[in-house]
């Protein structure tokens, strides 16, 4: 009898209360709202990772949220991957990016790191760039600003109007990336504009 098959579903972000509402940290909040939407507990602690098992409309998922830190999120992801014998073209990740504007929702199928320290640390551990990503853009028009001093910071007010639902918007193309492919999510939500509150 063949294996089910089981995805992995990665979240990145930094541990801890300190990070926990800044711009770096939108794969967590992804994570967790999916965790929470499918009643699916991510709290057991294995391979320096919090880790939930269930499932998303009848699909077998492992949630995962590294506790190493961004820079860090490789070795968690790759030994929970190989823990489960999950394939690389089965795990997605879920990360802010700054090359996007503020809310903009793009799918990869894969790829390089775009400078993403945390993807840049999956691909050295995973040892291939062939696993499926969602970016969340959180691009600042500020110029002449650190880029870590960026990520590392709060939301402002009106972005935070909009987390709820562009978190929401994160989820529902998780949802459909595991139930539909790839492809379809990609043509469903790729350059497909988000309306925001930011006045």
């Amino acid at each position: 009898m063949p294996q089910k098959k089981v995805f992995l579903v990665v979240g990145l972000g930094n541990p801890g209360k300190i990070y926990a509402t800044t711009r770096h940290n939108f794969g967590f909040m992804v994570l967790d709202k999916l965790a929470n939407s499918f009643s699916i507990p991510v709290g057991k602690k294995k391979f320096n990772a919090l880790l939930g098992r269930g499932l998303i409309e009848g699909v077998d998922v492992i949630l995962a949220k590294p506790m190493g830190f961004m820079n860090r999120s490789g070795p968690p992801v790759f030994k929970t991957k190989e823990y489960f014998n999950i394939s690389c073209k089965d795990i997605l990740v879920v990360h802010d990016d700054i090359d996007l504007s503020f809310g903009t929702l793009k799918i990869k199928q894969k790829g390089g790191s775009g400078g993403h320290k945390g993807v840049e640390s999956l691909i050295e551990f995973l040892g291939s760039n062939d696993f499926s990503r969602i970016r969340i853009g959180i691009g600042s028009s500020i110029k002449d600003i650190d880029v870590t001093d960026y990520v590392l910071s709060e939301f402002s007010y009106n972005e935070k109007k909009n987390l709820d639902q562009i978190v929401s918007k994160a989820q529902d193309a998780i949802t459909t990336i595991l139930c539909k492919g790839i492809k379809y999510a990609m043509n469903s939500f790729n350059n497909k504009e988000i309306i925001l509150d930011l006045k």
